[in-house]
């Protein structure tokens, strides 16, 4: 049986993440970026540590200014996409600190991308990567994904 899913919780990662590294590339600011990867890996390998997250849940909703949204869903999905875009913003990083700002924004600007397909389509690439592996018979999943 699926978990619930806050998908303004969601939502609200995706949008922080498509502003920040948006800002970063304004700024021309790798620490940014370095700093959106760090938030959407270690989210990844502790969901209940993801910042994003915990802002949403401790500042925004119990003001009344996001209001949630859960459905059922399975939470192994999303953490894999939010993984795999912290892999691309690490890449992103290191491109951008050799000197290769080319292939650096081009990486970051995907992720934005990616996030904003999401977002604003409800179409996720990680998500959809994540289904096909299991189809094959890839098993993507960290032990903190598991429902306890």
């Amino acid at each position: 049986m699926p978990s619930k899913i806050d998908q303004t919780a969601l939502k609200f990662n995706q949008a922080s993440i498509i502003f920040l590294l948006l800002l970063a590339f304004v700024l021309n600011s790798a620490w940014l970026v370095a700093f959106v990867a760090t938030v959407m890996l270690v989210g990844t390998i502790w969901p209940d540590a993801g910042l994003f997250k915990w802002f949403y849940a401790r500042v925004l909703k119990p003001a009344g200014w996001l209001k949630p949204h859960p459905i059922a869903d399975e939470p192994q999905p999303h953490l894999f996409a939010q993984g795999l875009g912290g892999f691309f913003l690490v890449l992103s990083v290191l491109a951008l600190l050799i000197g290769w700002n080319v292939v650096g924004w081009a990486l970051a600007l995907m992720v934005v991308v990616l996030a904003g397909v999401n977002l604003f389509l409800g179409f996720c690439l990680g998500c959809f990567l994540y289904f096909q592996f299991a189809r094959r018979g890839v098993r993507l999943e960290l032990p903190s994904w598991r429902a306890v």
